[in-house]
């Protein structure tokens, strides 16, 4: 089986493939200036939230290192209102002279601090330090804890994909999907302790291999505790596994055709049970299987990265890389509504990975190529059947490590 080395090596070769996440061009969208700005005004962008603050949040503006900023944000989980985790992928080297203009926003001015506003290239394009891979924030983006203990976990590869927190869990472990090392970990809701490895780290196994991935990249649960995982960037498949870890059972292989992927990137369950939805999003579709795999029917026309149950299991929610959009999406794979627009200003977005919300309506987006995290806040007054509501997590148990 190969060993961390060939890993290494498999896994550079295929970072940015089309598989992978790859932006509509090599370069930034140019955004700058009002008269660039796309008719029908922002209301059309933020959909029925406000304008994001560019300075939120607080500990990345300015970034606590001179000289350096955030990377490419792979993840977000709003736990509550006040807890907010990031799954940053390390920090950036800044330019030692920083433009007079910035090309993204045609303007002079201050750096609005993200790496895509410097329009040189995606913010998953350069090597980063693995520093402040895993970071919690409150409400105003304020600072409570920065995981550091664990950044060495993440060396050789390219930072987490994403983060997430079983509905399910009332000790509220924190898992971590790191698709470069094709690892999957479960952290003590404190982060003090790594409670479960899943998959070999730097080691990654083929389709057919139920003890290893290849590059996973999301996982959501059952009621039961048990879960699945999309795997991923070079596998094509999803794996079932039981409340402890046990691989159970795998579906999926390469190609276009019905229980076919490529690239399948995320997943969700809804309460329920009964149905898994994927989005296999090499194919521009989300495809809809039972608990078991059995494939039931397929919604085209969207490119998801992230998707997720809304919290009254009558909803799906994607984060579409392809349209740079939120879109909701009842259970028949009707569009209800959606809003987004590639670019770089507040409340636009360049490849939107993954999405949260908390329980007063906020909702999240992590960046990975602009490198930045956008906090929504609902418009005042605003239809609340419109915001995106996440399914409630289990009342924390006193004692979690």
């Amino acid at each position: 089986m190969p060993r961390f080395l060939l890993s290494l090596l498999a896994a550079s070769s295929l970072a940015f493939s089309s598989s992978g996440c790859s932006a509509p061009s090599a370069s930034p969208p140019q955004t700058g200036g009002a008269a660039s700005e796309p008719k029908g005004g922002v209301g059309e962008i933020a959909g029925p939230y406000q304008v994001p603050d560019g300075k939120w949040p607080q500990w990345a503006h300015p970034y606590p290192k001179p000289g350096y900023i955030w990377g490419s944000q792979g993840g977000v989980f709003a736990e509550s209102p006040n807890r907010i985790y990031f799954a940053n992928r390390g920090e950036l080297k800044l330019p030692e002279k920083m433009p007079p203009n910035l090309p993204a926003f045609g303007i002079s001015g201050e750096f609005p601090g993200f790496w895509g506003a410097l329009g040189y290239q995606a913010a998953n394009e350069p090597i980063a330090n693995m520093v402040n891979v895993i970071v919690v924030v409150d409400g105003s983006g304020k600072l409570i804890e920065s995981w550091n203990q664990w950044d060495k976990m993440f060396e050789f590869g390219r930072g987490p994909h994403s983060v997430y927190i079983s509905p399910y869990d009332p000790e509220r472990h924190v898992w971590v999907v790191d698709d470069f090392r094709h690892a999957i970990f479960k952290f003590s809701h404190d982060g003090k302790r790594l409670v479960q490895t899943l998959g070999v780290l730097g080691e990654w196994g083929d389709n057919d291999d139920l003890t290893r991935f290849h590059r996973p990249t999301a996982i959501d649960w059952f009621r039961d505790g048990g879960f699945v995982v999309s795997d991923g960037y070079s596998n094509t498949r999803v794996v079932k596994f039981d409340k402890d870890g046990k691989p159970l059972m795998k579906w999926g292989t390469r190609g276009k055709g019905p229980g076919e992927f490529n690239g399948p990137h995320g997943v969700a369950v809804p309460a329920s049970g009964d149905r898994v939805y994927v989005s296999d999003r090499g194919n521009s579709r989300i495809q809809v299987f039972d608990q078991n795999g059995k494939f039931i029917e397929e919604w085209p026309g969207v490119r998801g990265n992230n998707i997720m149950m809304s919290a009254d299991d009558k909803h799906v929610w994607v984060a579409d890389i392809g349209d740079d959009r939120v879109v909701e999406y009842d259970l028949n794979g009707h569009v209800e509504q959606a809003w987004g627009q590639y670019g770089l200003r507040p409340g636009y977005t360049w490849c939107p990975h993954q999405i949260s919300a908390d329980s007063d309506g906020n909702l999240y987006v992590a960046e990975c190529f602009n490198g930045r995290q956008q906090k929504f806040v609902p418009k005042p007054g605003v239809d609340p059947a419109r915001l995106v509501r996440p399914r409630p997590l289990m009342p924390l148990a006193s004692t979690t490590n």
